[in-house]
């Protein structure tokens, strides 16, 4: 059996040189053998930086790689769907970024994709791995909030005046899946289920749009049953929000402005009681939650471990996302 796992990046976005290359590089179980990009030359220096020994001119050839065994996908939202299925039918396993893909549907046909591949596949939030998520989320579970009630996410941020006036950033086409909720938007959605640990039955949102025509400055409220609740922001035209809180009926967890990015500082949170104002801080070592969102995928695909996201919980929240948008678009509450 394989002691590691062989990567190719399909793409030389942003994201993959910041985080996640540097991030398998210094995994205990992958190393990243090929880089893709359709402009070679401008990804030539990253891999050199990152010692990579393969750089392929497009997406198919590094696909076509039978030492690649697995692929990150950093696309543009519209092209996750089908390089995922294109590399699933070749026998890769694949980490995608997020959102997964562009619509429910589309991420429906890619978890099909991937049980009929008998190949893995994740979205890649990379947040849920990180210590402080996982301390809270299981601060939850044993109730030391008591019953949550709450869940407030803000995922906010401003684009240059020059970006959202040329309109030409992908975030901003519709055509490739633009749009705050898809962008950042998803990582609310994806904080409240997960620590509602339920789905939502239904949604409201309201949201105002770039000439473009996708959102670029949202809010959602999702209903989870009696007396739970959650709210949702997402935007490109704020001040940095980066947190969330849960509120439960005996307390409060509160993040500071790095809550799903807190890079790789030591990464705090508040602790308050039912009657606090300040509460107490707590405080957890940094890590690279990256490198430890691709060592998890890799121990799974290679059968050490289970996968702890399957796609399906992906397509789960891509519905919660589409029905926000509908409700933006209807003015009326609907249903997940």
């Amino acid at each position: 059996m394989a002691s590691e796992i062989q990567w190719g990046i399909m793409g030389n976005a942003t994201i993959a040189r910041k985080c996640v290359i540097g991030a398998i590089q210094k995994s205990r179980n992958g190393c990243v053998r090929a880089l893709a990009s359709r402009s070679p030359e401008k990804a030539r220096d990253v891999a050199g930086q990152h010692g990579i020994p393969n750089l392929y001119g497009s997406y198919q050839a590094l696909l076509d790689d039978p030492a690649v065994t697995a692929v990150y996908i950093p696309l543009p939202n519209h092209l996750h769907r089908p390089w995922t299925i294109n590399a699933l039918a070749v026998g890769k396993h694949v980490l995608c970024e997020k959102p997964i893909a562009c619509n429910a549907l589309e991420a429906e046909s890619m978890a099909a994709a991937a049980r009929k591949a008998d190949r893995l596949l994740m979205e890649a939030f990379m947040y849920r791995f990180h210590p402080r998520s996982r301390r809270i989320k299981q601060m939850v579970e044993q109730g030391e909030i008591g019953a949550a009630r709450i869940v407030r996410a803000a995922f906010c941020y401003h684009m240059g005046a020059d970006v959202l006036q040329s309109g030409v950033n992908a975030r901003l086409q519709p055509e490739m899946g633009g749009g705050a909720l898809l962008d950042v938007g998803c990582y609310g959605v994806s904080v409240a289920r997960w620590l509602m640990n339920a789905e939502p039955m239904r949604v409201q949102s309201q949201a105002s749009c770039h000439p473009s025509g996708v959102d670029w400055h949202l809010v959602g409220s999702l209903y989870f049953g009696p007396q739970r609740l959650a709210v949702v922001e997402a935007s490109f035209i704020t001040a940095l929000q980066q947190t969330y809180s849960v509120v439960g009926d005996r307390g409060a967890i509160d993040l500071p402005h790095d809550a799903f990015i807190p890079w790789e500082k030591d990464a705090g949170f508040v602790l308050r009681g039912r009657d606090e104002e300040t509460g107490t801080r707590h405080s957890v070592a940094g890590a690279d939650q990256y490198q430890l969102m691709v060592e998890h995928f890799a121990d799974a695909a290679l059968g050490r471990s289970a996968l702890a996201y399957p796609p399906e919980e992906s397509v789960a929240n891509m519905r919660v996302l589409d029905a926000l948008s509908r409700a933006a678009r209807s003015g009326r509450c609907e249903i997940v």
